[in-house]
């Protein structure tokens, strides 16, 4: 597994701890989904205006949010949780290269406000975002609320596998 991380942001600080919690996310989530070919994600953190941008292009939403995600994979059903995820890797072939996921883009901005708005620490929120946004490029979409249902209980599992409860306080999660 290659997590590339890109901070394009200057607005918070993107420790060590920060960036090991995101490969650890995209990788239990890959653990939990049963990915075990080598595959590739690439993380670029920005700030508020910066998604506000993207959001506004690619989703044509005039309004900054915490999380997008860019997938490379297609699945047939579009997110409505019966598509077979292996049949799509094995599908796909990837040569013993890695497989590229997609991109997410994370507002560290957006995930800090998001922090302090639910009570919770900074790293449970950033956490909860990559997994979020792994969950999408994995083919989970949210649009409906059997899907969003699906989507919370996979999220809950990842970040229980984790060791980031609510209370979590930052960097003593468990790699």
């Amino acid at each position: 597994m290659m997590v590339d991380i890109n901070n394009s942001q200057d607005k918070i600080e993107v420790t060590p701890e920060i960036e090991r919690l995101i490969e650890n996310c995209v990788s239990e989530t890959l653990k939990m989904e049963g990915v075990d070919i080598p595959v590739e994600v690439s993380v670029l953190l920005v700030d508020d205006q910066q998604i506000h941008q993207l959001n506004r292009q690619y989703r044509g939403v005039d309004a900054p949010t915490d999380v997008l995600s860019f997938p490379m994979l297609e699945f047939e059903d579009g997110g409505q949780g019966s598509r077979d995820l292996q049949a799509v890797l094995n599908a796909v072939g990837h040569d013993g290269q890695a497989l590229v996921l997609g991109d997410i883009v994370l507002s560290m901005e957006r995930a800090q406000q998001q922090a302090q708005e639910y009570g919770h620490s900074f790293f449970r929120e950033v956490g909860y975002l990559i997994v979020h946004g792994m969950l999408h490029l994995l083919g989970y979409d949210h649009e409906q609320e059997q899907q969003r249902l699906r989507m919370r209980q996979k999220e809950e599992k990842v970040m229980e596998m984790l060791g980031l409860s609510r209370d979590a306080q930052g960097p003593e999660v468990r790699p």
